[in-house]
């Protein structure tokens, strides 16, 4: 079995395999009882297949044979060099390692409190939508829970919610489909944004799954967000089509200009001259490591 099946097959949230490092790298954002369960069981099941693994510093997994300790230390610092003059620009406020920020939108949470009684299991497809719930109503936590993602998934387990799934496409209707047998006979809530860009809900509801939903935040564009100089060969980063809608409302395309899309549901909204480059995971570090992977600029 190819490594990257085999590592699919584990079902990780806080390890990402990159394929140009050949590595399993940590998610820094997370440091719990969580990643160190996934950690031991990672390493556990590596050394149960015989695989060859070195375990570095801030706990990435390598594969490569030839990576020493030195060896790995030197090819952190000199990937520092290469990457620190990156322009590479990600539409929020989240912090990346050499990515710089234009926040483009904010987020307004409802306080409108929601009754969770007589719910068998709730849907998220944003963590958006957890830190929201997760305000107004801490029963929630009991609730088993079908996520969109991992990165949904990594915030779900930190705040001790009840992780029941991990979509395997990260697709809003694919994601419909994955989960139509389980949810048969259950009372279902999904919990979202003012704005949806999926047919989740149709797709229940065609197949008889009594499905709820209550919008519980909104994404809003930032009226003092600062129009800066872009400069020419960047990559640009857009995690979502709001992020599409609110960068042309500040700036123009470039031709030079390189568009990263988060995944394949925020691609099919860019106009058609851009043509963006799809990321390997729908994570905010796995676009910016696409960003860094190409030669251009």
């Amino acid at each position: 079995m190819h490594i990257k099946e085999f590592i699919n097959s584990l079902d990780l949230l806080y390890y990402e395999y990159n394929s140009e490092k050949n590595s399993l790298i940590k998610d820094v954002n997370y440091s719990n009882k969580h990643t160190e369960s996934e950690f031991f069981k990672l390493t556990y099941d590596l050394s149960k297949k015989h695989i060859f693994f070195d375990v570095l510093k801030d706990k990435t997994i390598t594969f490569s044979k030839h990576q020493s300790l030195l060896k790995g230390y030197s090819s952190m610092i000199l990937e520092k060099l290469k990457n620190r003059n990156k322009n590479i620009f990600l539409l929020n406020d989240k912090k990346v390692q050499w990515a710089k920020n234009i926040p483009l939108f904010k987020i307004v949470y409802s306080k409108e409190s929601i009754d969770l009684e007589g719910y068998d299991v709730l849907i998220f497809t944003s963590k958006h939508a957890i830190k929201g719930i997760d305000a107004l109503n801490e029963t929630w936590k009991k609730i088993p829970a079908y996520v969109i993602s991992e990165q949904t998934g990594k915030l779900l387990k930190d705040l001790n919610g009840n992780l029941k799934y991990v979509s395997t496409t990260k697709h809003g209707d694919a994601f419909a489909h994955e989960i139509l047998s389980q949810l048969k006979g259950k009372k279902v809530l999904y919990l979202r944004g003012k704005e949806v860009v999926s047919d989740l809900i149709s797709i229940l509801k065609e197949h008889q799954v009594e499905c709820d939903d209550k919008v519980i935040y909104e994404n809003i564009f930032n009226e003092s967000v600062e129009k800066i100089n872009i400069p020419k060969n960047s990559k640009i980063i857009f995690t979502s089509p709001s992020t599409i809608k609110y960068f042309f409302q500040v700036f123009s395309w470039d031709d030079s200009y390189t568009a990263i899309s988060i995944g394949k549901t925020t691609a099919e909204y860019f106009p058609k001259h851009i043509s963006p480059i799809i990321a390997d995971n729908t994570s905010f570090k796995s676009c910016v490591d696409k960003a860094l992977s190409l030669n251009k600029g």
